[in-house]
């Protein structure tokens, strides 16, 4: 698995200086990054991670409600991104089994367009793709169900735990649909977006690593932090890498 880092974890140091914050990551050691508000930020990024050496397999783009979206697939394409992500759908139909239908059936059409450019598409979740309300099961496990072979999910780990369903089980039922991760810690009560370096919160970050070797990409994120969030970038890093040796050996 591949470590990376979701940009809108740095968002304010990227907006002040992208250059710097780009070298910073790269420097810690990251060699990929993940993109959010990818055709806001294309132009930007196209220099800069040829000059820092980084590279963007994964990005995030609202291509669900999109009305060009083949204009942002011939994007991320051209910037070697593989796989585009949306971060969010609606979140009102989530507790509705028809609803889940329509929003596979859009993934599936969005499918077709991205590979169309040579990449595919992925949705991400948050809390309430994950409330078990189906049964114990949630909107992901029927999503899955509807989906095309193409279409993969970007599992948020920390959401599905807040959402009430439990990350590793939800993996181990998924499978291989699930080719990215989210991995990020914090309070899973109260103000869950007070979220913390890796290993200092309430996930079970092992039982997760352990629950789905096969994950291309464990993208690290923080939503909010009270603090230097590279400083706590940087940490988690090290963190991963040595849960990443645990499991390995």
């Amino acid at each position: 698995m591949q470590i990376s880092v979701q940009l809108y974890s740095v968002r304010e140091a990227f907006a002040e200086d992208p250059s710097g914050t780009l070298r910073r990551l790269s420097e810690i050691g990251f060699a990929a990054v993940e993109p959010f508000g990818l055709m806001e930020h294309a132009q930007t990024l196209r220099p800069l991670l040829a000059e820092t050496g980084l590279s963007a397999p994964s990005t995030h783009a609202s291509v669900m409600a999109d009305r060009d979206p083949a204009r942002v697939f011939a994007t991320a394409a051209s910037l070697g991104v593989h796989t585009v992500i949306d971060p969010s759908w609606d979140r009102e139909p989530w507790g509705s089994e028809q609803d889940v239908r329509v929003a596979a059936e859009r993934l599936n059409e969005l499918a077709g367009i991205a590979a169309e450019h040579d990449v595919r598409v992925g949705y991400h979740n948050h809390d309430v793709e994950t409330r078990p309300v189906f049964d114990g099961l949630c909107a992901l496990d029927l999503l899955a169900d509807h989906l095309d072979p193409r279409v993969v999910i970007e599992l948020d780990t920390f959401w599905s735990a807040v959402g009430g369903t439990e990350p590793a089980a939800l993996l181990e039922r998924l499978g291989q649909r699930v080719q990215l991760a989210h991995l990020k810690d914090g309070p899973l009560q109260g103000d869950v977006r007070d979220q913390l370096v890796l290993g200092e919160g309430d996930m079970d970050l092992p039982s997760i690593l352990a629950a789905a070797p096969w994950l291309e990409l464990g993208v690290i994120e923080f939503d909010g932090f009270d603090g230097d969030v590279l400083e706590a970038v940087a940490r988690s890093y090290a963190v991963l890498g040595d849960l990443l040796g645990e499991v390995r050996s």
